[in-house]
C-alpha cells in the first residue's frame, strides 16, 4: 500500500504547523521546508482547512496554524480523509471474482492497516519536536 502524494503533503502540513506551535506559518515556508511546489500545497492547505486540521488566518499577518490540539489530530481518521479509496486491486473485470476469496482477504488488511493508525495521533509525529523544529524552521529564524 502506498499513500498518494496528497496525503503525504498533507501529513507534512501538519508536522510543520505541530512543531511551529501557536504561529502561523505560510504555504511558501512550508513548500521551502520540504523543498515541494507552493501550487501542489495550496490545494491541500484549502482541504485541510476546510475540514478543521488547520485554521487559516486571512489577512496581511495572516498564516496556517493547527485548527485542533496535536493530541486530538487522529492519522487513521486523517488518512480517511485523504486518500479517495483503499481497493488495493480491481476485482471489477476479473473473470473469477464471484468466487475469489481475495477481496475480504485484502478488506480486512486494509482495516488492520488503518486500526493501527487509528491509535496515533499527530502529537506521537512530533515525540521528537525540538529535532523537528531545528530541521523544519531553521530558514525561518
Amino acid at each position: 500500500m502506498r499513500f498518494t502524494r496528497y496525503t503525504d503533503y498533507a501529513i507534512r502540513v501538519l508536522v510543520h504547523l505541530g512543531v511551529n506551535g501557536d504561529g502561523l506559518c505560510s504555504i511558501a515556508e512550508i513548500a521551502r521546508a520540504y523543498d515541494i511546489s507552493e501550487n501542489h500545497l495550496m490545494k491541500v492547505v484549502q482541504d485541510l482547512a476546510a475540514s478543521g486540521f488547520i485554521e487559516a488566518v486571512r489577512g496581511r499577518k495572516g498564516g496556517l496554524r493547527l485548527g485542533r490540539p496535536a493530541k486530538d489530530i487522529n492519522l487513521g481518521a486523517l488518512i480517511r480523509h485523504t486518500e479517495c479509496g483503499f481497493d488495493l486491486v480491481d476485482c471489477g473485470s476479473c473473470a473469477i471474482r464471484s468466487a475469489c476469496t481475495l477481496p475480504s482477504i485484502l478488506a480486512e488488511a486494509v482495516r488492520a492497516f488503518l486500526s493501527v493508525l487509528d491509535r496515533y495521533t499527530l502529537e506521537d509525529l512530533l515525540k521528537h519536536r525540538n529535532p523537528l523544529r531545528a530541521i523544519l524552521l531553521s530558514d525561518a529564524a
